[in-house]
């Protein structure tokens, strides 16, 4: 895995590549045509990038009690919000309305990252991401996943790791 995103990533850089690359993290950039007609960004990622889903994160805000939390999910797989809720120390979690996402986390949704948030979230990953050497999770823009390894992910957000996906 390269330090910095291939040339075609780098020449759009986004605050995650910035902050992977500033961390000395080593990642992948994988950018891909996005298709605006897509139904799921995520399975377009693996569809588009031949990636197995278990193994390409999606990036979810939601609100839990008074504040925000953000999950982040196979793509194959549901968010459980109870479980987000129980994971950051609150009773209930709904998802956040995406304008209230987009602008606390200062990316668009369907490109939202984890990594180099606007306004620092706390963040929960799904403990099935261990099971993998890497994780792709989005970079920050349609059409861009960065792979890292999940321990590194963890470690750049500030994260911790808890069962919050379950099956769809």
């Amino acid at each position: 895995m390269a330090r910095r995103p291939d040339a075609g990533a780098s020449a759009a850089g986004t605050p995650a590549t910035v902050a992977l690359a500033a961390a000395g993290i080593a990642f992948a950039a994988h950018a891909y045509e996005h298709d605006p007609r897509a139904a799921s960004f995520g399975l377009e990622a693996t569809e588009k990038l031949g990636i197995e889903p278990e193994r390409v994160f999606k990036t979810l805000v939601a609100v839990v009690d008074d504040g925000l939390a953000v999950g982040v999910v196979p793509v194959a797989m549901q968010l459980d919000l109870k479980a987000l809720a129980a994971a950051v120390g609150g009773k209930r979690a709904e998802m956040a309305d995406p304008a209230v996402a987009a602008r606390r986390t200062g990316y668009v949704v369907g490109g939202i990252s984890p990594i180099g948030q606007k306004t620092p979230l706390p963040i929960v990953v799904d403990e099935s991401a261990i099971l993998c050497e890497t994780v792709l999770v989005s970079g920050g823009r349609r059409g861009l996943d960065l792979e890292l390894a999940p321990d590194d992910l963890v470690a750049i957000t500030g994260g911790a790791y808890a069962p919050i996906a379950r099956a769809r």
